[in-house]
């Protein structure tokens, strides 16, 4: 396999892209089908509908639709001559995408999209979204106050695709009152090794019919949060373009998961944070975006801290999603939608959202606004979030950048927590992944 990283990637295909489509790519997620649009650049529709009305598909990550409604109010105020139109994508961002996808086939295309951290690379790739580097001169945008790891995410051939707007990583939240019940330290653990002893203390402390720690199953971004666990044992999905789900570090993180419910110390569910907002866990990874629910449901003192190992090891993954611009409108369309964009995501909005939904602060000077001071000052638990950026790493290719990645590797989470052989299922997955980076990505890299 050739041996080119993701850099060197991207490089290449952002040079073949626009002659060429990889179908099968387009706008898969982790819930997503493949699929996508086949007849030309960026499909859709192009003309039709009100220029001076800016139509926005959303899924309201961290249930924020009342905020984005106060946002757009906000925006509609200093633009009068123009409207923002708010529609339901979906309720998560595999749902947008798919959304998306039927629209690229014919239907009426929006003027901003939500775009996730496995969907932006598959449309960019196929040139479904816009290249926005002009668009941020034309429209004034000063990307230098964006925070630089965040708006780096969507770099294709040296063009973004995308702005940072729900940014997030998984945290750990812990129920305080447990820790103080099970004689713990008021930190998270320092790895997952130190997990492994804390685990019974905690599984007595909170009692029968609850759990040490609650995590997102395998259809609910299991295969996001787990990559923190198979890097603490030095594992990877992938290293580059080389799958290594059957690697010693990758079978032992897969094993561990495996034990913690064999010990009757997990609970997984569609959302970890149920589960731990309702006492029903003692710990949970979960979202940033979570960080508001936590707040509203939880009956106790709780705290939030680093990821096991991300402070030694760097190992936290970011997430979350960003906005795009659809390639297939009008070039008044295109100017607008970067106009409401730039609004949704300078500094009094990206600080309202933080405050509002748990999400991180897309803008540098964020930090520094007076609502953020006061909420990170009334909720230190936010503090975490922002000081664990400097432990991040990118996702590995296997998951964000592979078609179906995030669904393939999900549904080996479940079968392996409901009973099937480790070993024989990633041996499935690695097989899988590799004849699709040899069949779908690896004749580009050669291109």
């Amino acid at each position: 396999m050739n041996p080119m990283n993701r850099r060197g990637f991207l490089g290449v295909l952002g040079a073949t892209a626009a002659a060429t489509t990889l179908t099968a790519c387009a706008g898969a997620g982790a819930g997503a089908g493949a699929g996508g649009d086949t007849s030309g650049e960026s499909g859709g529709t192009a003309s039709g509908g009100d220029t001076g009305t800016i139509t926005f598909w959303s899924n309201h990550p961290g249930d924020s639709k009342s905020l984005e409604t106060d946002i757009i109010a906000a925006f509609e105020s200093e633009n009068p001559g123009l409207k923002v139109n708010l529609v339901d994508g979906g309720k998560n961002y595999e749902e947008v995408a798919q959304k998306f996808n039927a629209a690229l086939t014919g239907g009426e295309l929006p003027d901003v999209v939500v775009v996730s951290d496995v969907t932006w690379f598959n449309f960019a790739l196929n040139r479904q979204i816009t290249p926005l580097n002009d668009l941020f001169t034309e429209a004034g945008v000063d990307t230098a106050d964006y925070v630089d790891a965040l708006l780096g995410d969507y770099v294709l051939e040296g063009d973004n695709f995308g702005v940072p707007f729900a940014r997030s990583t998984p945290l750990f939240y812990y129920n305080k009152e447990v820790w103080r019940a099970a004689g713990l330290p008021d930190r998270g653990p320092e790895n997952w090794t130190e997990f492994a002893e804390w685990a019974p203390r905690l599984q007595d402390a909170i009692g029968d019919g609850k759990h040490a720690i609650a995590m997102y199953d395998g259809s609910n971004y299991m295969d996001w949060t787990g990559q923190n666990i198979i890097w603490d044992f030095d594992g990877a999905f992938s290293r580059d373009w080389t799958p290594t789900f059957t690697d010693d570090g990758t079978i032992r993180g897969m094993e561990y998961i495996k034990k913690l419910d064999d010990d009757g110390f997990l609970v997984v569910s569609a959302d970890s944070i149920v589960e731990f907002g309702s006492g029903l866990a003692a710990c949970a990874l979960a979202s940033t975006g979570s960080l508001a629910t936590a707040e509203t449901n939880a009956g106790f003192e709780f705290g939030t801290a680093f990821l096991p190992g991300a402070a030694e090891k760097n190992s936290c993954p970011t997430g979350g999603a960003g906005v795009a611009i659809p390639a297939g409108i009008s070039d008044e369309r295109k100017l607008n939608a970067m106009k409401f964009i730039d609004f949704l995501t300078n500094t009094q909005s990206t600080a309202t959202f933080a405050q509002g939904t748990g999400y991180m602060p897309v803008r540098k000077s964020a930090r520094e606004a007076q609502e953020i001071k006061a909420y990170l000052s009334e909720t230190p638990q936010a503090v975490t979030a922002i000081d664990q950026l400097a432990h991040t790493r990118p996702q590995d290719n296997a998951r964000v950048l592979v078609p179906n990645g995030g669904r393939r590797i999900g549904g080996a989470f479940d079968r392996v927590l409901g009973g099937a052989d480790i070993r024989e299922t990633m041996q499935q997955v690695q097989d899988e992944t590799a004849q699709i980076i040899e069949t779908q990505i690896q004749p580009k890299l050669n291109g």
